[in-house]
């Protein structure tokens, strides 16, 4: 390890209004994650949606934007870049471990100070964790194609717009053959996937937000809250309301 250790930088950071980044990058890697709230982080074509007792990673020089719904409590943690060469090479998104949020406490404070041996041994707890931590499927892939553009932007904009993927085709010139080709080549997801993928992330946001959740399945378009309420829990392994919780829970 060099002598300046794996950090650069740790704090936490609390605020009551919603906070936007503008897009950026920095040669150090970033580890950000939520303790309350939730933030949505745009690295590229994709849109990843950090809820509580989340985190993502952010590889160095990787040009990203951030932006906080609500009240946020949160933490990140920089790696310088020589450190980053054992971390993974592409963003990620992970649930986080009590263990990893303690270790991030600890070196929240220690303000840039130099780095002793047990607090290298924290510091090697949170590289640690991060290298174990398993992918969460917690972003959306945008397409490039000038016809699928269209389309996911109309469904963005309206995600209660229950049109068939036969329909969509057709309001965009396309036969649905070739939408449902091109939309599994260029986001690795089928048409349903993407609409339900984005629909939970948007449940994400409103459910931080403290929207009822029979106005949130409305919003989505459910028939029911019973349907939008299962299809949280088979994707966020929780109910709404366990959910948040859970995350309201988390140790700050």
């Amino acid at each position: 390890m060099s002598n300046e250790g794996p950090f650069l930088a740790a704090g936490e950071l609390r605020q009551a209004a919603p906070r936007v980044t503008s897009t950026h990058s920095h040669p150090r890697g970033q580890l950000m994650g939520a303790l309350t709230g939730l933030v949505a982080v745009g690295i590229g074509s994709h849109q990843w949606v950090v809820p509580a007792i989340h985190a993502i990673w952010i590889p160095p020089h990787v040009e990203h934007s951030v932006r906080s719904f609500g009240p946020f409590a949160g933490w990140s943690v920089f790696i310088s870049e020589a450190r980053c060469r054992e971390l993974p090479v592409a963003p990620r998104a992970i649930k986080t471990t009590a263990l990893l949020r303690e270790a991030v406490h600890r070196a929240g404070r220690w303000a840039g100070s130099p780095l002793d041996a047990a607090k290298e041994r924290i510091a090697e707890v949170i590289i640690d964790e991060l290298m174990a931590a398993q992918a969460e499927p917690l972003y959306l892939p945008r397409p490039t194609d000038a016809a699928l553009v269209k389309i996911t932007d109309a469904l963005t904009r309206n995600l209660g717009d229950n049109r068939r993927q036969e329909q969509w085709a057709e309001w965009a010139g396309l036969s649905e053959r070739t939408l449902s080709r091109r939309f599994v080549a260029q986001t690795g997801l089928t048409f349903g996937r993407w609409r339900q993928q984005a629909r939970m992330l948007a449940a994400l946001e409103r459910v931080s937000d403290g929207v009822p959740v029979t106005n949130i399945a409305l919003e989505l378009g459910y028939d029911n809250v019973s349907a939008f309420i299962a299809a949280f829990r088979k994707t966020f392994g929780a109910t709404p309301g366990r959910y948040i919780a859970h995350a309201a829970a988390a140790p700050i």
